[in-house]
Formats: structure tokens, C-alpha cells, sequence
């Protein structure tokens, strides 16, 4: 559906690995505008790239150089790229680390736009953070290194709360990137407030939500049987659901996760808090594999995200479907037309 205020900014697209899908994905995306009303946006990456993939599959995509300002303008009739050099010839499905800096310097001109005004918000393509780790990169991810370039902008601490959204479910993952054996430890009451916290807030403020409901997972089998299968549900993850309540945050839990998920349950809240990052990401995918995107909250600015990675073992083979992409462009670009109404 068409937004229901028109974007008078695009959003900056990230090049994410371009030896991924990302250029596939892209394309496809420009491709399918008109029949999915996507709102406009500006590929930061190399062209050549773009070129070279458009090539490689068959797509008849005119490419044309441009800043933020001519973006929007030419969007219908070609697909706008503000160039960054690649750093080396890329091959579809084949990751080199001299592609790291382009990838890096996308990521933080699309910031930067945000910050400047003439972006209306960051989508991000898929990256490999094995080649950027062999790069020097120095963050778990996508959504530290945003956080980190935020603070740096703003001067102001960041936290970032990854969230999954999809047509029938959005589920949070409190702890992320780390081992299941290190969960128990990093888990505590504080990190569950504050990620309650900024979900209530950005569910209120940037999803229209008035009274969002949390349900709060537990970690352990049937969230702990009572502390007969563990006791962080009734330590840790009890009283933080009892304090939030308190505040007047519409939270509950916590609950069996194995009992969550299903029609019936999923109709009682707006999004599910998970103690980590399979609890969420699992039924998530499973209910919304191609649909599902990835926002990141407590962010100074809009970004989301496909829900897959690079895939690069089918890069530039035309079987990498757009979908999440999509729906990756058309959420940034409903919740900047949400925040300029």
C-alpha cells in the first residue's frame, strides 16, 4: 500500500556485502517499485557492481549516479546510486576482504545522511562480518556498529534492541550474538528493564501502538517450574516483569516459551521478549521467513533490515528472493512517513 504521506527524502540502502545478494536483491527490489509502492531510496555502493550483477542476471535496470536531492526525482526511471568505490573487482559468491572498507564507509555515509536530514531513514544489505573481522572491524555486528556511530553523533549512550517483525509475529531478543552457556550470565534484571523499556517506547512513539503488550519469555523449560529447573526466571527475569509493572508498562511473564508462540497465544501482545537470540529468531522465521524484517529500536534514527544474510552460495545465480528486502523498505519507509506526519 502507498504510504500515507509521501517521502520528501529517500532512504539510504547500504551495499552490505557486494559479493552477497545484496546487488540481486536491490535490483529485484527497483524492479518490483511500482507493484509493491516502494518509497524511494538511494543505493550507497559501487555501480559497477550494480552493472556487473545486473548483467550477470538478465535485468534491464538503468543505473544513474546521484546524491539525496536527485534521488527521489529520478527514483521511477532509474535506479539512484551515491558511488562508493567497491575496493575490488567483486565476483558474485566470492567475499574478498578489500571489499570491507566499502562495505564499512556505506554503513556510516547512511548514518551520516540520517543525521544530516537528507535521508529519511537507513535500510542495511546483508553483510559478512567474517571478512570485516578480517578487516579489523571491531564490532559484534550491524547493530553495535550503528549504535557506536550514534553515540559519536549525538554524544549520547545508545542502546540498540534488536527486533523482528513480520506479519504475525515480533519478537525480541534480549541477549544476542554471544553463546547459549553465557546467556545465564549476561542476562540480568537491569538489561531486561532497559530493553522493555525502549520496546515500549518505540512501539508507542514510531509504531502507533498506545499500550503495547509485552509478553515476557522465560529462559528456562517452563520458565523454570518454579526454580525446579533453574532459577533465573524467578530471580532475574520476575522481579524486572514486577518492576516494569509498576511503571505502568502493560508487561507479563514470565512465560513458558514453548507455549508462546501458537494463534491463540500470540493474540494477547505486540511483541514477544525472548531471554535470547533463538528464542526469538526461531519462531520468528518460521512464522515469516521471507516477510519478517529486522528493525533496530533505540536507535536516533529509522533502520531495518533484511532477516537473512550474504547467502553468497547463491549470489548473482537469480534465485535470491527480494522479499525481505521489500518489506524491509516499505517498514522504514512507513515509519518515516509516520514521524514526518
Amino acid at each position: 500500500m502507498p504510504l500515507d504521506r509521501p517521502l520528501d527524502r529517500p532512504l539510504a540502502l547500504t551495499q552490505g556485502d557486494p559479493a552477497g545478494i545484496g546487488p540481486d536483491i536491490t535490483l529485484a527490489a527497483w524492479v518490483s517499485r511500482e507493484r509493491h509502492s516502494l518509497p524511494p531510496f538511494l543505493f550507497l555502493g559501487d555501480p559497477a557492481v550494480l552493472k556487473s550483477r545486473a548483467a550477470l542476471l538478465g535485468l534491464d535496470v538503468p543505473i544513474r549516479e546521484a546524491d539525496t536531492e536527485r534521488a527521489i526525482s529520478i527514483f521511477q526511471d532509474a535506479l539512484p546510486v551515491l558511488p562508493i568505490p567497491a575496493g575490488a573487482e567483486v565476483a558474485a559468491g566470492e567475499p574478498h576482504v578489500a571489499t570491507a572498507k566499502g562495505t564499512i564507509d556505506a554503513i556510516e555515509k547512511a548514518v551520516s545522511l540520517c543525521f544530516e536530514g537528507k535521508a529519511a531513514g537507513t535500510v542495511t544489505n546483508p553483510i559478512a562480518k567474517s571478512i570485516l573481522y578480517q578487516a579489523g572491524f571491531g564490532f559484534p555486528g550491524h547493530t553495535e556498529f550503528l549504535a557506536d556511530l550514534a553515540e559519536k553523533a549525538t554524544g549520547k549512550k545508545t542502546m540498540p534492541v534488536m527486533m523482528l517483525a513480520g506479519p504475525k509475529l515480533r519478537a525480541i531478543p534480549v541477549t544476542i550474538h554471544i553463546p547459549i552457556k553465557d546467556v545465564p550470565t549476561v542476562l540480568t534484571q537491569t538489561l531486561i528493564e532497559e530493553t522493555c523499556r525502549i520496546a515500549d517506547h518505540d512501539l508507542r512513539t514510531r509504531f502507533g501502538i498506545e499500550r503495547p503488550r509485552l509478553a515476557v519469555a522465560g529462559l528456562n523449560p517452563h520458565a523454570g517450574e518454579d526454580g525446579a529447573i533453574g532459577r533465573e526466571d524467578q530471580e532475574v527475569i520476575h522481579p524486572a516483569v514486577f518492576k516494569l509493572r509498576a511503571e505502568g508498562i502493560h508487561v507479563f511473564g514470565p512465560l513458558p516459551a514453548d507455549t508462546m508462540f501458537h494463534d491463540e497465544a500470540r493474540a494477547r501482545y505486540d511483541v514477544a521478549i525472548c531471554m535470547y537470540h533463538d528464542q526469538a529468531l526461531i519462531p520468528a522465521k518460521a512464522l515469516g521467513f521471507d516477510t519478517s524484517v529486522n528493525v533496530t529500536l533505540g536507535l536516533p534514527f529509522i533502520r531495518t533490515s533484511p532477516d537473512h544474510g550474504t547467502a553468497f552460495g547463491i549470489a548473482g545465480q537469480g534465485i535470491a528472493r527480494e522479499t525481505s528486502l521489500v518489506e524491509a523498505l516499505k517498514l522504514a519507509g512507513d515509519l518515516a512517513s509516520k514521524a514526518s506526519a
